[in-house]
C-alpha cells in the first residue's frame, strides 16, 4: 500500500535519483500508460500536443544502447574502457526509459517557443507521475538527444527534437539533497510591496 503525501510536501522534498542508481522492478505497461496520461496534462496553447512519447523497455534497451555506443566509439576510438561501458549501457540503467519528443513547428498563432515549453512541462509531469506511482525518475538529455545519427536508431523523426529521456525504476539508494539556489539570487520583485 502506497503512502499518500500532500503535494506541498512532495514538492518541498522532490529529488532525482541518478539513472545508474535505479533497478527493477520498473513500472508495468499499464502503469506507464497511466503515467503518460498524467504527463500529457500540461499547458498546451492551441491544443496542438506538440510532443509525443517513445517508450523503451525490455531487451530493446540493450540493443539500442549498443547502437548508440557504436556512434560514440566511432567519434572517439580512444574512448577509455570505463566510458565504453557507460556508452554500452545508456538505456539499460533504468528498467524503463521514455523519450519526450518535441514536434514543435511553425504555426500561424502558437509560437514554437510555447510549443517547446509545453514539451518541457510534459517531461516534468512525467517525472512527477513516476514518483506518484512510487518509482524513482530522472530527466536526462545526453549527447544522443542532440545527435541526428542517433535519432534514427531511437525512433525520432526528421524535424523532431528530444526534450528529454525520462529514466524510471526502483531506487537502489536513498535520494540525497543538493544545494538549491537562494531566493535572493533568483528573484526580482517589482511592485509597491516589493
Amino acid at each position: 500500500m502506497k503512502t499518500e503525501i500532500k503535494l506541498i510536501d512532495y514538492l518541498s522534498t522532490r529529488r532525482s535519483i541518478p539513472a545508474f542508481q535505479m533497478g527493477e522492478p520498473g513500472p508495468s505497461k499499464s502503469e506507464v500508460e497511466e503515467m503518460l496520461k498524467l504527463a500529457s496534462r500540461v499547458p498546451d496553447h492551441g491544443k496542438l500536443a506538440p510532443w509525443r512519447f517513445i517508450v523503451y523497455r525490455g531487451e530493446a534497451r540493450r540493443r539500442l544502447s549498443e547502437e548508440l555506443a557504436k556512434i560514440a566509439m566511432g567519434d572517439k576510438p580512444d574512448l577509455a574502457e570505463d566510458m565504453v561501458k557507460v556508452e554500452n549501457t545508456r538505456l539499460t540503467r533504468a528498467p524503463v526509459v521514455i523519450a519526450v519528443v518535441s514536434r514543435a513547428a511553425p504555426h500561424v498563432k502558437i509560437p514554437e517557443w510555447e510549443q517547446l515549453m509545453s514539451a518541457g512541462a510534459v517531461c516534468l509531469n512525467l517525472v512527477m507521475a513516476a514518483n506518484a506511482y512510487g518509482f524513482a525518475s530522472n530527466w536526462l538529455s545526453e549527447w544522443y538527444a542532440f545527435d541526428e545519427r542517433a535519432h534514427g536508431i531511437l525512433g525520432v523523426n526528421a524535424g523532431e527534437k528530444v526534450a528529454g529521456f525520462i529514466h524510471i525504476g526502483t531506487p537502489t539508494v536513498p535520494p540525497t539533497e543538493r544545494p538549491r539556489p537562494e531566493l535572493a539570487e533568483i528573484v526580482t520583485w517589482i511592485g509597491d510591496d516589493a
